[in-house]
């Protein structure tokens, strides 16, 4: 068996319903690949529902008390049989031809780790196409989530990420941070030697979050975890990755100056302009995407806020080192509400 394609999954099973739909899909040999849920603790009836499917292709259902998903993959791991696991998050739909265009790069060209982009299915709501516009843009991520034009280095991430059973073998499995452990993975996998490959036409359909409540608190936590991460990979905290920081940390200060001095006024005002530009770019950018008024309009709000939410979260990891604290910590409780 060539593929484990393990799913991590914690209260998804509606989800894991339309993944594993996709999976039966697969235009791949039915021998040649095994799907592997790795169930951290569910309580939503994942478990019951699993046991009752049967399935035409390879299949193993593990379950563990709730430990995180780094672990959860790592159980997922422990079990595989395949020579590459393939990690895929359990809100996302996965083409067809996936597989066979992982399989035909990877006979091109062996690599010990790779990745892919993520999308959104055509028929996603408004708001999801409008989430995933700010989060594959070039404005709202500068490429960095599967992009030949990103402006760091492609690390591989665990909603579209494969790694030899080699590597697992060699370097161990995924950490215990509640979010960044597939790039802390990703950062010991290139200091180990291994090497590294962008899929780029290998992609995956992601729903991420469904509410901008639910999205405000992922990308808050994504920006705690990049301080930690960059705590210990300095290679994973580039002036990019505090730029949000920097631009929120900007905008409260001409705010505040705008109170009291008139040329804050002024400095309020050319803020205020660019942030038109920028808005009707994404406006423009987004519309020629999606051909929709109202996608284009949600753009607009998903950037603003992912910008705002990756600074903040950034600036609370930071004022936690700053107090000591070894891992710094966003959103646990009541996370995914």
């Amino acid at each position: 068996m060539k593929y484990s394609i393990i799913i991590a999954t914690f209260n998804r099973l509606e989800e894991l319903k339309e993944l594993i739909a996709s999976v039966r899909a697969f235009d791949f040999p039915k021998d040649g690949f095994e799907l592997v849920i790795s169930d951290d603790g569910s309580r939503d009836g994942t478990g019951e529902y699993l046991r009752a499917q049967s399935f035409d292709f390879p299949f193993q259902y593990l379950f563990q008390e709730n430990k995180g998903p780094g672990e959860a993959r790592n159980h997922g791991m422990r079990q595989a049989r395949g020579d590459y696991f393939l990690f895929i998050d359990s809100d996302c739909i996965i083409p067809s031809d996936y597989l066979t265009k992982v399989d035909r790069f990877l006979e091109a060209q062996p690599v010990d780790a790779f990745g892919g982009p993520d999308d959104c299915h055509p028929s996603f709501p408004p708001l999801l196409k409008a989430i995933n516009y700010s989060m594959t843009s070039f404005l709202g991520t500068g490429g960095t989530r599967g992009s030949k034009k990103s402006v760091t280095k492609f690390y591989p991430r665990s909603f579209n990420m494969g790694i030899h059973r080699k590597v697992f073998e060699q370097i161990g499995g995924m950490n215990q941070l509640r979010h960044g452990q597939d790039m802390d993975l990703s950062a010991r996998i290139y200091e180990a030697g291994f090497k590294v490959a962008l899929i780029p036409d290998a992609f995956v359909y992601h729903k991420r979050r469904t509410n901008l409540r639910r999205f405000y608190k992922q990308i808050f936590n994504w920006g705690v975890a990049r301080i930690n991460l960059g705590a210990k990979y300095p290679d994973l905290l580039k002036p990019i990755h505090l730029a949000p920081a920097a631009l929120v940390a900007g905008a409260a200060l001409v705010v505040l100056l705008a109170v009291f001095f008139p040329l804050g006024k002024l400095l309020l005002m050319l803020m205020l302009a660019g942030m038109a530009g920028v808005a009707a770019l994404a406006f423009a950018q987004s519309f020629e995407r999606y051909r929709s008024l109202r996608v284009s309009l949600l753009s607009i709000v998903t950037l603003f806020l992912q910008v705002f939410a990756y600074g903040m979260g950034a600036w609370s990891g930071i004022w936690q080192k700053i107090k000591g604290q070894q891992v710094a910590k966003g959103f646990t409780r009541d996370y995914y509400k």
